[in-house]
């Protein structure tokens, strides 16, 4: 195996065209918020289907700005997956409420609406759904909890661009949905988020919040058609996108589809790889909802001659980068601690955590890649040399 190349957990697919659309970015004099950040918007909107897109700097961003601007805060709780990215949940420490965790259901290892419905209380006011690997949760169980206990759903959609649930996108079934364009999501701006919107309201609310809460438009001070005078109605924050991301954003954007195909033929060679493999578990894809295929997450079986954490050392040693989705939320420290979680209240997220890798899938990696992590997968995991 020495002399093959290795095989890293993620590359971003970035062309000649990006790098000329960031150059021309460059050179145009225009680098922050700007009129490539308000097309990037436009595009965006058009491509999901939702009324308003509002660039931010990250998706921790948006999931923050969007909590703020929906009036979550102290004495609120909001229900969220543990099997998540920190961010998610932070987000809600951050603007003073108090998270609760629910357990996933043991298919999609997206959120089980079910535990949401036992983790309701007086105080709960939202549900943020995670649509975890790119599959989406299922959403008109989430919305029927939502109505019928009068809860804002506000969906963390960071791994789901494109996805749909029965032919809906994503970004376009709730009140709000934020995105990520961090380096490994599916399309890329470096760093990067956004949220979708059909509240001409909200809207209003986000925009200004995420440049201090400055008046409208406020960032046209410096171009001819612009005020030096501006307000701060709201005290908002530091959470603007650039146009230099949103140059680069423009032109992946054009690709999202074309990324995403290349995704589901990966993640399709994969699984008939593992077909007659019973030593692993592969995730499902719901047929009739549109997988993002941001992950590939592959279960480690009891009857594996191997452990999940040994499989990852070894396939390091052969050059083939791995990563784990996630560490769920009630195993790290600080909110094990205060918010007194053990593993046992979440026995399917604390196993799938045990057991889960993620594998190399993105567009520039070639079948035959694909086919070779596979096989040493498959070697290792039946006790092979």
């Amino acid at each position: 195996m020495a002399d093959q190349h290795p095989i890293p957990f993620h590359r971003p697919p970035i062309g000649e065209e990006e790098i000329a659309a960031v150059v021309d970015t460059l050179r145009s004099g225009w680098i922050t918020m700007g009129p490539k950040t308000r097309e990037f918007e436009l595009a965006f909107a058009g491509a999901i289907g939702a009324r308003h897109a509002i660039a931010v700097s990250s998706c921790t961003a948006a999931l923050h700005l969007g909590l703020d601007a929906l009036g979550l805060g102290p004495g609120d709780e909001v229900i969220t997956s543990t099997f998540t990215f920190t961010a998610t949940v932070a987000t809600i420490v951050h603007v003073g409420a108090r998270p609760v965790l629910a357990d996933c259901t043991d298919d999609t290892l997206n959120i089980d609406p079910e535990d949401v419905r036992r983790k309701i209380t007086p105080r709960t006011k939202a549900i943020v759904p995670v649509h975890f690997a790119g599959q989406p949760v299922a959403m008109d169980e989430i919305a029927a909890i939502a109505r019928e206990h009068n809860l804002i759903v506000f969906e963390d959609a960071a791994h789901a661009l494109p996805a749909a649930f029965h032919g809906r996108m994503i970004g376009t079934l709730s009140p709000l949905t934020a995105f990520s364009f961090y380096a490994t999501k599916n399309i890329t701006t470096g760093e990067g988020g956004m949220l979708t919107t059909d509240d001409d309201a909200l809207a209003d609310r986000l925009r200004p919040r995420r440049l201090h809460g400055m008046s409208k438009d406020a960032w046209r001070r410096y171009t001819a058609e612009g005020s030096w005078r501006y307000d701060v109605a709201y005290p908002g924050f530091k959470y603007n996108m650039t146009d230099i991301n949103a140059a680069l954003g423009l032109v992946q954007l054009k690709k999202m589809e074309q990324f995403r195909q290349a995704r589901e033929r990966l993640a399709a060679c994969y699984s008939e790889c593992f077909r007659d493999v019973p030593e692993v578990r592969v995730p499902v894809a719901r047929p009739d909802l549109l997988h993002a295929w941001h992950l590939y997450v592959l279960r480690v079986q009891p009857s594996a001659k191997i452990t999940r954490d040994r499989l990852i050392e070894e396939l390091r040693q052969l050059g083939i980068g791995t990563s784990q989705h996630f560490i769920p939320i009630h195993l790290h420290s600080y909110y094990r601690d205060t918010l007194q979680l053990r593993p046992a209240d979440f026995p399917v997220a604390t196993a799938a955590a045990e057991s889960s890798l993620s594998l190399p899938l993105y567009p520039d990696l070639s079948l035959s890649d694909a086919a070779r992590v596979a096989t040493a997968i498959r070697r290792l995991v039946q006790g092979g040399k």
